[in-house]
């Protein structure tokens, strides 16, 4: 580049259109790469503290240089300067007047340059800054590219494999298929073809990062829309994915159309199907679940191959008990726990897994608890305790507030019984409260620990005899160490890490 002149210079369009045209980049990338790098050249000349702006006509090629100074109303000294009236990028409005008596605070006094000559070292370092310009605007079509085909599946070779990482060439760039995101077992060499799941692409300094992974659940659930053109075409729907990656998964599925088999569809005339998504997870077998929208059904589904007689949802803690024959409990359960561990992350809840002997003999515990509490509370023979557990009242405050009519209702009961046993009900509400209220103070407990959800009285004056009095002292403990402070069956632990995070809530606030 010699001679720059505010003329004509078809020369420099035709570097543009060349440059993009190889680089396949935008024109404008290249025109703005161009316009830096005279400026930088300008600057070398002038003086780096001017705010010298080149300009390249888009059309013919001609190149304008000016200097830009801002009009303000007053101009602060720099440290060491003696005049504030000298600065390379402002002027005083009254100077600035006197070469334009128009211009107003806030516009810019632009003073046209004369065309600079390049030398070597000049004409270099534009070409360094071109270069460096285009090869940025290389990476941000790169990263623009590939962030489009995040959630994608795309083909690879393997490039080179480094500390386990493989790298892989996916066309126009690089991509890092991590050995934690490898299928166990799974080994690749130089040359070896890849389809992997496009997980993230970050932009960096060096180009953008494209992360892959074949061990997340959606590369499975991608595969099989692939496989299954009915998936592809929306007829089908994945509902959930689970996988223990090389060695087992599950997928649910289900039709809006009732005439459609979902799990037909996706395993295919003879097992080709899936057959063929297995042969891609090196073997990892698969279960394919239907989904129901109703959730003890869907449950069911989930445990297969065991077979379930009875489900327990409790919503609140988001928890399933699913009580199964003896037989089939090793079955439920699977190897290592595989089998209730792929249907809960399925279902996106805890399943606990009982035979039909445990389950009973938890239940004849709770109800010998629960027997036991009403028969001391409201002074009744065990029978009486054992009909309002068949009712499915569990506390004293229950029957306290249940309606009269309701408790009235109940088979052997009349007015003048259901009348008595709430009004014992009620006394005894009234003298714990009361009791509560004075142990509260003796003890020092804090206000805000009574009113976390999941404890009751007597759980909470247990935790102020073991110096647990505050909700912060609460919110720094740990699951299992409430559940020891408390007792054996009083909490699980789903329920005392909820007590926790409602105590750690004002921290987050």
């Amino acid at each position: 580049m010699q001679n720059i002149e505010n003329m004509p210079r078809p020369e420099i369009i035709l570097v543009a259109d060349t440059v993009a045209r190889e680089k396949n980049i935008d024109k404008e990338d290249v025109f703005e790469a161009m316009e830096i790098a005279i400026q930088k050249a300008a600057r070398s000349k002038y003086g780096f503290e001017h705010d010298i702006r080149a300009v390249i006509d888009r059309k013919t090629g001609a190149i304008s240089l000016a200097r830009y100074r801002e009009v303000v109303d007053e101009i602060v000294a720099a440290e060491g300067e003696e005049d504030d009236r000298q600065n390379a990028t402002k002027i005083l409005l009254e100077d600035a007047q006197v070469y334009n008596p128009d211009i107003k605070v806030g516009e810019f006094l632009i003073d046209e340059l004369p065309p600079i000559d390049f030398g070597r070292i000049a004409a270099q370092t534009a070409k360094q800054v071109i270069m460096q310009k285009v090869r940025d605007a290389e990476r941000n079509k790169q990263f623009e590219e590939y962030k489009e085909k995040v959630g994608t599946i795309v083909n690879g070779t393997v490039k080179r494999i480094e500390f386990g990482n493989v790298v892989l060439d996916i066309g126009k760039a690089e991509a890092i298929l991590r050995r934690d995101e490898i299928i166990p077992r799974e080994k690749f060499k130089n040359g070896d073809r890849v389809r992997a799941y496009v997980l993230d692409v970050r932009r960096e300094n060096k180009g953008p990062q494209i992360f892959l992974s074949r061990t997340c659940p959606e590369f499975m659930a991608k595969l099989f829309t692939q496989e299954v053109p009915e998936i592809y075409d929306g007829v089908v729907k994945i509902m959930g994915v689970a996988r223990d990656p090389g060695s087992k998964a599950k997928i649910a599925v289900k039709a809006d159309d009732m005439t459609i088999d979902a799990v037909g569809a996706c395993v295919g005339l003879r097992g080709i199907r899936v057959q063929a998504v297995v042969t891609e997870l090196q073997g990892e077998k698969i279960d394919i679940v239907p989904y129901s929208e109703d959730k003890a059904q869907y449950i069911v589904s989930a445990l297969a191959p065991a077979e379930v007689t009875k489900v327990v949802l409790d919503e609140e803690n988001n928890r399933i008990e699913a009580v199964v024959p003896q037989e089939q409990f090793s079955i439920a359960i699977g190897r290592r726990g595989q089998n209730v561990k792929l249907a809960s992350q399925l279902l996106g809840c805890d399943i606990d897994v009982l035979t039909e002997e445990q389950e009973q003999e938890r239940r004849a515990n709770e109800n010998k608890v629960r027997s036991q509490r009403f028969m001391e509370a409201l002074d009744v023979d065990e029978m009486i305790a054992h009909l309002l557990i068949a009712e499915g009242f569990s506390t004293v405050d229950e029957i306290a507030m249940v309606s009269l009519k309701e408790l009235a209702e109940i088979e052997g009961f009349d007015e003048d019984v259901a009348s008595e046993l709430q009004s014992r009900a009620k006394a005894y509400v009234e003298k714990r409260n009361e009791e509560f209220a004075k142990k509260s103070q003796t003890l020092g407990i804090d206000e805000k620990l009574k009113s976390i959800e999941g404890l009751d009285q007597d759980m909470i004056l247990t935790l102020a005899d073991k110096g647990v009095k505050t909700i912060d002292d609460l919110a720094d403990l740990a699951a299992d160490e409430l559940m020891e402070m408390l007792g054996e069956n009083v909490l699980s632990e789903v329920e005392a890490n909820k007590v926790i995070m409602a105590a750690r809530a004002h921290w987050f606030e």
